[in-house]
């Protein structure tokens, strides 16, 4: 069973609601990252979301992409996500780990090796944001040659037809956008999210998460009503920025238990 898996079926017995955290990788930098990810998990985080920067993150919206150009300025390369991931694993994280990113710096680094490392260094999954399902087959061989699972995204606006097909090779879960839009917190849960799971429920039996303006403890009981996890991103980069220097770990420890309740 892969670390994924695991960590759902751990959590559904407790009948609890996973907790994601994102964070960019190298923000605010390098070394930042490996006090801030421990950090998450003290605070209640199940599964880390490393975030890989790249120049035109067209899903995200203004705080992550601050965060992002931030790690880009101190040159923080798939390469250096890759170390930093298998850092965090020799110091002792051991909660799934998943890279987020865009496809360009994949193929720039090429598929097969990308994977291949990033399986090497305790890696778990893949969430390419802009990599459409028609166009995900090499990558999700070799995701499954490494044991990597290779995450969907599925938006409101899903139809029916997409939802299988993004779907049919899916393995580790479904990530949910809540809103039609980019990511940032926000006070309010959109009312169609709950929808969107129900229909991508008739497709597959993986957990599904939400993801896309969470930010409260409100927020995250609401989507345990009706989805297996919830991602939190924005808000967390948010608690980074507000934190005085050298409060940034503790900070977001304090943010994560009082989201989640942990």
């Amino acid at each position: 069973m892969s670390r994924l898996a695991e960590c759902f079926e751990q959590l559904k017995k407790s009948g609890e609601t996973a907790f994601v955290a994102y964070l960019s990788v190298g923000y605010p930098d390098v070394e930042s990252t490996f006090e801030i990810v421990p950090a998450l998990v003290e605070g209640g985080a199940d599964i880390i979301e490393l975030g890989v920067p790249f120049s035109d993150p067209l899903a995200d919206g203004t705080t992550i992409q601050r965060s992002s150009y931030r790690a880009l300025q101190q040159g923080v390369t798939p390469t250096i996500c890759l170390e930093v991931a298998g850092g965090l694993r020799k110091r002792g994280v051991a909660v799934p780990f998943i890279f987020m990113g865009y496809y360009n710096p994949i193929l720039a680094f090429g598929e097969k090796a990308f994977v291949r490392e990033a399986a090497a260094v305790g890696v778990d999954g893949l969430i390419v944001v802009d990599l459409p399902p028609e166009e995900a087959g090499p990558l999700h061989q070799t995701c499954s040659e490494h044991g990597l699972d290779l995450i969907p995204l599925l938006a409101p606006t899903s139809t029916d037809e997409r939802i299988a097909k993004a779907t049919a090779h899916a393995s580790g879960f479904v990530y949910c956008i809540s809103v039609t839009g980019i990511t940032s917190a926000r006070n309010e849960m959109s009312s169609e999210v709950e929808g969107l799971v129900e229909k991508v429920r008739k497709h597959t039996a993986l957990p599904i998460a939400v993801g896309f303006g969470i930010s409260k403890r409100e927020h995250v009981e609401d989507v345990g009503r009706y989805a297996d996890a919830a991602v939190v991103g924005s808000a967390i980069i948010d608690t980074i920025e507000r934190a005085p220097l050298g409060r940034q770990a503790q900070a977001v420890k304090e943010y994560v238990k009082t989201v989640t309740g942990r």
